[in-house]
């Protein structure tokens, strides 16, 4: 039986909104969304399928969908070596990272937040594939996840340049990404 959990964000930053659905299914974790925002004064739209293994290590993602009047269709594969592919040309900058951060969303901070299953008190690095928005080029970025409370991460990446107290729910979803983003609703556990 697939569990399935959603959340309904509220962008701050750059005027809009998100939608995005967990769900599990064959051992595998799938977030899929719907970002809906101004770009440069035009109304833009991104699509996302984020699949995961049993473990949330990214296998693959899809982003698809429009920058005013650009189209954008991006394809990720992860091999099981860690080699990444961005519509089919290998991205050795990002060899090795275990976790996809997509630039334009706050859905992806739950992907590290569930597989490193932290401990109150315990703080983890890892360096994730950086999708950044809106060139749509792969970087690394180092992050660091403090669990400092039972539904609060203290997540820092740029070597400390960027800083934010992240509240989430149960199942890891961001609800306040201080200055960033909102959950007006969630559904499940």
């Amino acid at each position: 039986m697939a569990m399935i959990q959603t959340v309904l964000w509220r962008s701050i930053f750059l005027p809009g909104h998100e939608y995005c659905r967990l769900s599990s299914h064959d051992a595998q974790w799938q977030l899929n969304g719907i970002a809906v925002f101004t770009h440069e004064s035009l109304p833009s739209r991104l699509d996302y399928t984020i699949t995961c293994d049993a473990t949330w290590r990214t296998l693959s993602a899809n982003v698809r969908g429009w920058l005013g009047g650009s189209m954008v269709l991006l394809n990720l594969v992860v091999d099981s070596q860690q080699h990444w592919y961005l519509n089919d040309l290998e991205q050795p900058q990002v060899y090795g990272c275990l976790d996809l951060d997509l630039n334009f969303s706050p859905s992806t901070n739950l992907l590290p937040i569930r597989r490193l299953g932290l401990s109150i008190g315990v703080q983890a690095q890892v360096t994730a594939a950086w999708l950044k928005f809106p060139g749509f080029t792969l970087e690394p970025l180092p992050q660091q996840y403090t669990h400092v409370e039972e539904n609060l991460y203290r997540y820092e990446s740029g070597g400390g340049r960027f800083v934010a107290d992240l509240r989430v729910n149960p199942s890891g979803f961001v609800l306040d990404y201080p200055g960033i983003w909102v959950a007006e609703a969630a559904s499940g556990s």
